[in-house]
């Protein structure tokens, strides 16, 4: 009898299992299929920008007549390590001093607006057209300071720049003359990093801005698709902004929602991939966490707004699908994370039904999502330096692991932009770090988060555990994405906690780790 009853209750429980079991598999290996076509989707873009190479815009032509008035605006909210380095890179543009106008739109409410007011009465004494206008409330963050420059300007071009950057002195000149061409609404710069030597996280990051800016802008500008200005290091056709709606504050990315309406009304961007606007990428965990944060949420966010508009318009099939990729891309952090989660338990239910079949499945589909990513960033290394990019490939799987590592953080900012959840524009902080010698401790701006960096070191731990078993059941095939998940969720996890507790010494670190200094 007790046997029977034991065959009895063993049944049901049994098919349970294997009814979970398969939806684990299921799910696991959708998520992989989704990831392998925005993977394949990259290469697309390295397809894109190498079939089009002669594309590149040639010299700036000489301008027709009367140059116009141009107004650079610099949007700054408690930036006062930086504020007087780009007042003064702005005053020394090569154009026309009669013709150039300087907005300081300052929403600050710490010592920046003394340094500020400091720097511009200093160039207006020198018979420099530069005002100062201080808002006393943040009301549409960046957006609505640009706005309400733009209300004051006498410009018919109008030059952004955030306060990390350092013009250079030609970048007018460089710019204006293609305004020529009644069809086009925008110019925009390639970003440069001054500090991209600092640490392993600066060099990581300047070779995602540079994959960013040499392949995605210039396979999507050169193959005629949509691309979007980048809030900074670009000149507007100030007609253009007033047609397309101005500039609108119900998204954190304001310069890709205006980008994107603009261009729906049938104006022309142009990338310059050869004019360089240096600037300060983040030097502090936590900082380069809230920038990643509020891009991916607002671009989920214009997502919601403007896809549906977009695939209903009249543009070309090849636009339409580009601007999906481009704006559905970080939905993936979602799918990322539900990876993490069925990793483990979808390699011990299939290596109970045999290792060899895992690797068969598993790591053609990981190639295809991972391989295509460390394709994207060596074709940008090798475009930007040619002579060197050898040796930047070095750090092509740390940048992988913390593309990774960024999972958490950017699937929360995935859901916030789901649950129409809103959030203060979170301007990402800067030191004025310019050598490997300056320092960043002590000074303000620290940003902390308590919770998110515990979740990471959990996740870390997790494959730390996932690579173990691995290795204990020779499944030796998955381990180089396994330690790719490993480092990338130890890293971002501790360095955010060492940086916020031990200040200078996470920054002196990282240092070191790059092997440079």
């Amino acid at each position: 009898m007790a046997d029977c009853a034991s065959t009895h209750n063993t049944g049901p429980v049994a098919e349970i299992m294997t009814l979970l079991e398969t939806l684990i598999l299921g799910l696991y290996f959708f998520i992989l299929v989704i990831l392998g076509v925005y993977g394949w989707h990259r290469y697309y873009l390295v397809y894109a920008y190498m079939k089009n190479k002669d594309r590149v815009p040639g010299p700036p032509p000489v301008w027709d007549g009367p140059l116009p008035v141009v107004t650079i605006q610099l949007p700054i909210y408690n930036e006062m390590y930086v504020i007087d380095r780009l007042v003064q890179a702005t005053a020394r543009m090569d154009y026309p001093r009669e013709l150039l106008e300087i907005q300081v739109l300052d929403d600050s409410t710490d010592e920046t607006a003394e340094v500020a007011r400091r720097a511009v009465d200093r160039l207006a004494a020198q018979g420099f057209d530069i005002k100062y206008y201080h808002r006393t409330g943040r009301t549409g963050y960046k957006a609505g300071a640009l706005d309400a420059g733009l209300k004051e300007a006498r410009g018919q071009f109008v030059a952004i720049f955030d306060a990390d950057f350092i013009p250079s002195a030609d970048f007018l000149n460089k710019t204006v003359p293609y305004f020529q061409d009644p069809r086009i609404g925008l110019v925009q710069a390639r970003w440069g990093h001054v500090n991209q030597d600092y640490s392993l996280l600066t060099k990581a990051q300047a070779i995602l801005l540079d994959g960013h800016f040499v392949l995605e802008h210039g396979g999507r500008n050169r193959a005629g698709h949509f691309f979007n200005f980048n809030g900074t290091a670009g000149i507007w056709r100030r007609e253009v902004i007033s047609a397309a709606g101005g500039w609108q504050h119900d998204t954190l990315t304001e310069d890709l929602d205006l980008s994107y309406r603009a261009q729906l009304l049938g104006w022309k961007f142009l990338f310059l991939p050869n004019l360089v606007a240096p600037a300060e990428v983040p030097v502090e965990m936590n900082a380069f966490k809230s920038q990643q944060h509020r891009w991916a949420k607002g671009s989920i966010q214009v997502c919601l707004k403007l896809l549906s508009r977009i695939l209903q318009s009249n543009q070309p099939f090849g636009v339409k699908a580009e601007a999906f990729f481009h704006l559905t891309a970080n939905f993936n952090y979602v799918l990322m994370s539900l990876l993490c989660i069925l990793m483990f338990p979808s390699m011990v239910i299939r290596y109970n039904m045999g290792w060899y079949e895992m690797l068969l499945i598993d790591v053609p589909l990981f190639f295809a999502a991972t391989a295509s990513v460390a394709n994207f960033y060596v074709v940008s290394q090798r475009e930007l330096y040619p002579d060197s990019w050898k040796a930047r490939l070095r750090y092509i799987p740390f940048l992988m692991a913390l593309g990774i590592g960024l999972t958490v953080n950017n699937t929360r900012a995935v859901i916030e932009a789901l649950l129409k959840r809103e959030s203060a524009f979170a301007r990402t902080p800067k030191y004025g770090i310019e050598r490997g010698s300056d320092e960043w401790n002590g000074k303000k701006y620290h940003q902390f988060v308590a919770l998110q960096p515990l979740v990471e070191i959990a996740l870390g731990l997790y494959f730390t555990m996932t690579v173990f078993y691995a290795l204990a059941n020779g499944i030796y095939g998955t381990l180089p994405f396994l330690v790719l998940f490993q480092v990338g969720f130890l890293y971002t996890g501790l360095l955010s906690v060492i940086q916020q507790f031990g200040g200078g010494h996470g920054a002196v670190l990282s240092t070191q780790v790059a092997g440079g200094k």
